[in-house]
């Protein structure tokens, strides 16, 4: 969580790249200067630990080349949250529709 959290500048609203149903997504960089994406349940989601280890597992077996690759989770105390690769141009639809 410590690495997440300063990675996004503590969760920082200018760091925040938008909203899905999971919870809001953040743009982080990693000590060693990769750029990630980390997406952070939110706790009203009402997705308990075992839905979302499925969720982790059934991510993890749609890696493809076309796709965000999924690079990690975390899971400590009420906090979960995904960390996938950073894409440069945001989502397909912010790049086709701008």
């Amino acid at each position: 969580f410590e690495k997440l959290a300063t990675a996004t500048n503590n969760f920082d609203l200018s760091n925040k790249l938008g909203q899905g149903g999971f919870g809001p997504v953040y743009k982080g960089i990693l000590q060693d200067g990769k750029e990630i994406a980390v997406k952070r349940l939110s706790r009203s989601s009402g997705q308990g630990l075992e839905e979302f280890m499925n969720e982790v597992v059934v991510i993890s077996k749609l890696q493809h080349r076309n796709l965000v690759r999924l690079l990690g989770c975390c899971i400590e105390g009420d906090e979960k949250m995904l960390m996938y690769e950073y894409m440069q141009n945001r989502s397909l639809d912010a790049y086709v529709f701008g």
